[in-house]
């Protein structure tokens, strides 16, 4: 039987990703993140109930656009990548704090873990306002 699950998934965001500068969860209630991560959880859900998308399991390869006014960029690429990958990896491992804050958005995961992704990648695009896109997809595994 062959596998029809969708081996990637591209969504947009309007305004900032989430960034990843700090000790403290990006999760915590209240964190000055709150609303860039529920921003890209509820793009990822919409994306992912869309496609009937199923969490990978395997490598994977994580893609950021970022789309800014020329000069304005607010973050390091690696602050910028390691919150879009935090927000989208499944969230149960992070029991330490509460996440009944997050509603129903606490299960949007596209994949289990960051210890899958094999590649990263970021650009950066001028535009006239701040938005990004993302990209999550399999890597094929080469035997």
């Amino acid at each position: 039987m062959q596998d029809t699950r969708a081996l990637a998934l591209t969504f947009e965001v309007s305004g900032l990703p989430p960034v990843k500068t700090e000790a403290l969860s990006i999760f915590a209630a209240g964190h000055r993140q709150a609303t860039r991560v529920r921003a890209l959880l509820q793009a990822a859900c919409t994306a992912a109930q869309r496609t009937g998308w199923t969490p990978l399991a395997g490598p994977i390869e994580v893609d950021l656009t970022l789309r800014c006014p020329p000069g304005h960029r607010t973050s390091d690429a690696s602050t910028l990548l390691g919150g879009v990958c935090a927000v989208l990896q499944d969230k149960k491992r992070v029991a330490n704090i509460g996440l009944a804050h997050l509603g129903v958005l606490v299960d949007v995961a596209l994949y289990d873990d960051d210890r899958q992704i094999r590649r990263l990648s970021y650009v950066e695009e001028p535009a006239e306002d701040f938005s990004y896109q993302v990209r999550v997809a399999a890597v094929p595994t080469v035997v």
